[in-house]
């Protein structure tokens, strides 16, 4: 299903009778041409993709394996793992450990094995210093609510003075955290930290933190690692906390578990809440799900810790609506542990994706895997042979059910790494895919429309499979399709509507794109009508 339905549809979807201030067509500015899929029986073209891998080996040996395993040469496949085993070692010699676990395990997801390194030496070299990974004793654990205190602290972030009304204030950012590791790391939110890691930001910014039980002495800390995405941020101090918190987990938590929040709210320091678990699958961002809880969380809360009935943390706290009581929300600590290997050692976190759309599929109340309905032309995906229709059941050994599955596998994973996939294609024949990640565009949408044409884009921008429908009007479409419960199915499109596309506009500020069409439904009596469709320029179904 669509994220975006009945209410919400008033909030994305704008109509009008006339669109003033949209113009002619010749703003659309759609692709000359798309990509199309590689035809491996042309010996030219065969020749010329040789060529390309050898090209990318020295500089992009994860790429070159990958195209080499689609060409399905053996010998270019030799070659290219050959190479990539050298850089293997290259990495380790460098104790670069992070790019040497993403190059075996690209060797592993083509089917091959390093002769000089097993994974248990690589993954022991891989996460022996990422926080929170090798606790070697529970003794600062937290054993009691007070020990949990004081394994959190406030976060300080001085910005200078600010200027409103003719008069000078102190400009503070509050928020919270936890510590995780005993060399002084801690986890809070990216949006607390933002002016700290925005190039836009221009002003002064300084960081600190402050321990529950001296809330008078600022202590300097620095961030390690940030995501945006997912408002998660890595800090560290030179300090040795008395506790440190346990990441546990939210899989085992149900609707109505106990679970309380530690935090600043409003600059209160060291303040206990309690309440219950009121919802999972929450889709307040663009990777993954987030819980909603009903523990009372306010300004400056966001970045403290959600813990559970063990005091080991299950969540991070990030969001509360201040004008409804009880609605908050909490960032899985799932995704925090996926992804503590990139916060350590990235500094900012680039999400990978495939350039594909999809949801889950379900056999009544059965999940069963993540429905591909749209690749981009010239993306992973397409490239490596997915199509509308194919279901992603495994990857790299790990069972894909669910969308949220997928995703959840992809917070660990880095862009230039090499997936080994088990899809189930439109007649139910079970195969094995080769997909390479690459960075995932902060505007999805933008991207596709780069891309692609309106007959395809518009399925996932709103659901709805189109087809050209005259030689005069590029611009003119007949609806094949509509997908159930999304923004064409919320607003009456049915089977061979037509619509005529006038114009596009693309609202960066607010991350929005807006689309005029005329058009004449059939659930609507055929009335012509002008429309305005508007769609967020990413979602959680593009991955």
């Amino acid at each position: 299903m669509f994220p975006y339905k009945k209410t919400s549809i008033i909030k994305f979807v704008f109509l009008f009778s006339i669109v003033f201030f949209l113009t002619s067509c010749k703003s659309l500015n759609q692709p000359k041409s798309v990509a199309q899929p590689l035809d491996y029986s042309d010996d030219d073209l065969v020749e010329n993709e040789i060529k390309r891998i050898n090209r990318m080996q020295d500089f992009e040996p994860v790429r070159a394996l990958w195209r080499s395993l689609l060409l399905g040469r053996s010998e270019v496949i030799e070659k290219c793992v050959e190479r990539l085993d050298i850089q293997i070692e290259v990495a380790l010699d460098s104790k670069d450990y992070f790019t040497a676990k993403k190059y075996f395990s690209a060797l592993q997801a083509a089917g091959y094995k390093s002769e000089k390194y097993s994974e248990k030496d690589i993954n022991s070299l891989y996460s022996k210093d990422i926080p929170a990974f090798n606790q070697t004793s529970n003794a600062l654990n937290p054993k009691s609510i007070s020990d949990c205190m004081e394994a959190c602290v406030t976060i300080w972030v001085d910005r200078g003075i600010k200027v409103q009304n003719g008069a000078g204030y102190a400009d503070i950012i509050i928020g919270s955290g936890f510590f995780i590791d005993e060399r002084g790391y801690i986890i809070t939110n990216h949006h607390v930290i933002d002016s700290m890691v925005n190039p836009k930001y221009e002003g002064y910014s300084r960081l600190y933190i402050k321990l529950y039980d001296d809330p008078d002495t600022k202590i300097p800390a620095k961030v390690i690692g940030y995501d945006q995405v997912l408002d998660l941020a890595l800090l560290k101090t030179e300090i040795t906390p008395k506790y440190v918190m346990k990441l546990g987990s939210s899989k085992n938590l149900q609707i109505g578990d106990k679970v309380s929040a530690i935090g600043t709210p409003l600059g209160l320091e060291g303040t206990f809440t309690s309440g219950i678990i009121s919802s999972f699958d929450r889709k307040l961002l663009s990777l993954g799900n987030v819980i909603q809880i009903d523990a009372a969380v306010n300004s400056g809360n966001s970045g403290g810790p959600l813990i559970d009935s063990s005091l080991n943390v299950s969540a991070v706290v990030f969001a509360g609506m201040m004008q409804s009581q009880g609605l908050n929300f909490a960032i899985p600590v799932e995704y925090l542990k996926q992804e503590l290997p990139l916060l350590y050692t990235k500094g900012e976190v680039i999400h990978p994706w495939i350039a594909a759309f999809g949801h889950t599929k379900r056999n009544g109340k059965n999940k069963t895997g993540l429905e591909i309905q749209y690749v981009m032309p010239g993306g992973s995906a397409f490239i490596s042979g997915l199509r509308p229709g194919d279901v992603i059941t495994s990857v790299s050994g790990t069972p894909i059910t669910c969308l949220e599955d997928f995703q959840l596998f992809l917070l660990g994973q880095e862009s230039e790494s090499l997936l080994q996939c088990t899809i189930l294609d439109s007649e139910e024949n079970e195969c094995i895919c080769y997909l390479y990640l690459e960075d995932r565009p902060k505007e999805p949408v933008q991207e596709i429309f780069n891309h692609d044409f309106f007959a395809s884009s518009f399925l996932p921008f709103f659901g709805m499979k189109m087809t050209p429908s005259s030689t005069l009007n590029k611009n003119f479409f007949t609806i094949d399709e509509v997908l159930p419960g999304s923004t064409a199915d919320e607003l009456n499109f049915s089977k061979n509507d037509q619509l005529t596309v006038r114009d596009v506009y693309f609202d960066s500020e607010n991350s929005y794109l807006y689309v005029s069409i005329y058009t004449k439904r059939r659930k609507k009596g055929f009335l012509d009508i002008n429309m305005m469709l508007a769609t967020p320029l990413d979602a959680p179904y593009y991955f």
